[in-house]
């Protein structure tokens, strides 16, 4: 597979983060190099606060790296791939100002550059954390793959920015094209989102949830979290207990709830996520938690973990991958002390039971309904 962007400014070797040879996914797509050659050719002035919403695996970041640009998303592994080309590249890092979704923005924003998310929510968030710094003269530009790039998407950069158009699809991508007006009356950002649980769901019935913008169904409690809540193990003791891949962190807080002797460790690679975890942890829980933003428990000790629970992904972006689950699998069980335990909710025709009997050489099925399996692996 080309691993090599070709781009008006030369050809960049990229990857995703973490790098597997034997992931057939590129770091960029034809949305990134639409972009890319629109700049180019329409001759839009890449100087004063060049700012880049939502690059993926930093494709965008390393291709205007000589414009110094300021890049802004929701991802940790995004920030680490952007390293990493950038390395690959042999670009100082600090020719590229990172920041998360969770960080104050540029006071002022010369050139806008928006990879539109999956999330319609982040993007409003971030339009409206990014309206005050656009003025009059910005350049705004959004790009994404066809099917990313919706009536409510541009009807959001209308409503927050200003006037806007699409381009002709090139590859099945598409260019967003918005007209600043500073003088738009926009309502506030509804983000963070606040929601009462139902009852029947163990320790955490009733209980309030926070959202930031971007986190899997900010505005309700999922099916399959609902299924887990209702059949989560028991802690006790002071054992040390966590959430992988956290989101809102309503299950990690059910935890603490149940046995407020637990140290819990949220972890996710969403700065957005992390912090809903930790709004809801503090709106319902005292006691011994961690919150932290990394590569899943790629910084966690070996044989140092009780009891880890985990809703793995199975999307990156648009694409349908295990990778994600399997590599959550493989750091728990490193993570997890012998007799140290992980459960799993699933949808059923993900056959996680396999993996986890290929990584642990047992999985045990602990509740099952018509579309979700619980399973439970056990460190020998």
């Amino acid at each position: 597979m080309n691993d090599r962007m070709t781009t008006p400014w030369g050809e960049y070797a990229l990857a995703r983060f973490p790098e597997d040879p034997r992931d057939r996914l590129r770091a960029w797509d034809a949305a990134d190099t639409y972009l890319l050659r629109h700049l180019a050719e329409s001759g839009t002035p890449l100087t004063g606060s060049v700012v880049v919403v939502g690059d993926r695996w930093g494709a965008l970041a390393t291709a205007l790296s000589a414009h110094r640009p300021t890049q802004i998303t929701d991802s940790f592994l995004a920030h680490e791939a952007t390293r990493a080309n950038l390395a690959r590249a042999g670009v100082e890092e600090d020719s590229v100002r990172l920041l998360t979704t969770q960080d104050a923005p540029p006071e002022r924003v010369d050139v806008l550059l928006v990879r539109v998310p999956k999330s319609l929510a982040l993007l409003e968030d971030q339009l409206h954390r990014l309206a005050p710094g656009v003025h009059e003269g910005t350049v705004v530009v959004g790009t994404g793959m066809v099917k990313e790039i919706h009536t409510s998407t541009l009807r959001l950069f209308e409503r927050i920015i200003g006037p806007t158009r699409t381009s002709l699809a090139e590859k099945k991508a598409r260019l967003i094209f918005c007209t600043p007006y500073p003088g738009i009356a926009r309502d506030a950002s509804p983000w963070p989102y606040s929601y009462q649980l139902p009852d029947g769901i163990g320790p955490v019935s009733g209980r309030t949830v926070v959202n930031h913008a971007g986190v899997f169904c900010a505005d309700r409690l999922d099916i399959g979290t609902r299924f887990l809540l209702q059949h989560l193990p028991r802690s006790r003791g002071t054992e040390r207990v966590v959430d992988l891949g956290c989101g809102n962190g309503v299950v990690g807080t059910a935890m603490a709830l149940a046995n407020p002797e637990a140290e819990v460790l949220f972890v996710d690679e969403s700065y957005q996520a992390v912090a809903s975890a930790e709004a809801t942890y503090r709106a319902n829980a005292g006691g011994a938690a961690e919150f932290r933003v990394g590569d899943g428990l790629a910084g966690v000790a070996a044989g140092s973990v009780d009891l880890v629970v985990n809703n793995p992904p199975f999307h990156s972006h648009q694409a349908t991958t295990d990778t994600t689950a399997w590599r959550m699998f493989s750091e728990a069980r490193r993570a997890l002390r012998p007799g140290g335990e992980l459960w799993v909710i699933g949808n059923r025709h993900l056959g996680y039971h396999l993996k986890l009997r290929r990584l642990f050489g047992n999985s045990e099925l602990v509740a099952s309904d018509a579309k979700f399996v619980v399973l439970r692996a056990v460190k020998k």
